[in-house]
């Protein structure tokens, strides 16, 4: 599923949360409830150990939408950071669709407000996301972009990623992957032998 080859260096890699970080539970205010998806923690790890700066962009429309409050929101993104480590500073949008303020996804507002809180530039960031706002958010910030697809990620979101160059992969590790480099990159998609 990889296309793209290893992206320029990044300083800070900024996470959507819901079918990305985590297995999606629309809504979901409970954190007993919260999974990560395969790798993640191991993911985190890795940026971490390499010293590039992590953190969290999240839509929660749920909020604006009386199903969730933001106090449950923090709460679930607590236990997220129980199960996988630090996230670095979190950027919750509580708007719905049609409230046209300039933070949900794809408006640039978190990635941008993400950026200035770690100290870097937009353009030396990556965004992580699973459908095509997360890659609309990091493009209309300047920042990089990686497509991991769920079964929740519509095939014209796949289609438009590549189209406009942005790397699309299987999973976590391989998103890590190009972040860190090439290198890492070919030994992620080379045809394993076996012993």
């Amino acid at each position: 599923m990889t296309s793209g080859s290893a992206l320029p260096a990044a300083q800070a890699v900024l996470f959507d949360r819901d079918g990305t970080l985590v297995v999606d539970v629309p809504y979901n205010g409970d954190p007993e409830l919260v999974r990560p998806v395969d790798g993640a923690r191991e993911a985190l790890d890795r940026l971490r150990a390499a010293g590039v700066s992590t953190a969290l962009v999240s839509n929660q429309s749920g909020i604006a939408r009386g199903l969730l409050t933001r106090a449950e929101v923090d709460a679930v993104n607590a236990r997220l950071q129980d199960l996988v480590g630090p996230l670095g500073p979190v950027f919750v949008c509580e708007h719905g669709p049609d409230d046209g303020c300039a933070c949900r996804k794809p408006a640039p507002g978190m990635v941008l407000e993400a950026a200035a809180a770690l100290g870097v530039a937009p353009e030396r960031c990556t965004v992580v996301g699973d459908i095509g706002a997360d890659v609309g958010a990091a493009r209309a910030a300047g920042a990089r972009a990686v497509l991991v697809p769920t079964p929740v990620t519509r095939a014209e979101e796949v289609e438009q990623a590549r189209a406009a160059g942005v790397p699309v992969v299987a999973d976590l590790r391989r998103a890590v992957d190009l972040v860190l480099g090439a290198e890492a990159l070919r030994d992620a998609t080379a045809p394993r032998r076996s012993r």
